[in-house]
């Protein structure tokens, strides 16, 4: 099993561009459940405390490092990140690992 952590930091946007922007990251993310071959789990999390220096976090698990490579070109998972994420994102950063 391998987890995918991704943290994003929005670009600079009005409060309530933000709140819109982060929930519909959320909805589209978590709706590729079911719909990548391999992953287990998928979650947004927006829920963030004052002291978080990132705007999103991805916390998904997949079955293997195979399973993560064909989500990163999964057309679905593609679709999210130039719709939704991308056009948005000032800092990304990712950690893969084992478990």
């Amino acid at each position: 099993m391998v987890k995918h952590i991704i943290l994003w930091k929005f670009k600079e946007m009005p409060e309530a561009d933000m709140l819109r922007t982060v929930a519909c990251v959320k909805e589209n993310l978590e709706g590729l459940a079911g719909k990548i071959p391999g992953m287990k789990e998928i979650k947004v999390n927006i829920d963030k405390l004052d002291s978080s220096n990132a705007h999103a976090m991805l916390d998904s698990t997949f079955e293997s490092e195979e399973a993560l490579a064909g989500y990163k070109v999964h057309p679905e998972h593609v679709k999210v990140a130039e719709t939704f994420i991308r056009p948005y994102i000032d800092i990304r950063l990712c950690f893969d690992y084992v478990i």
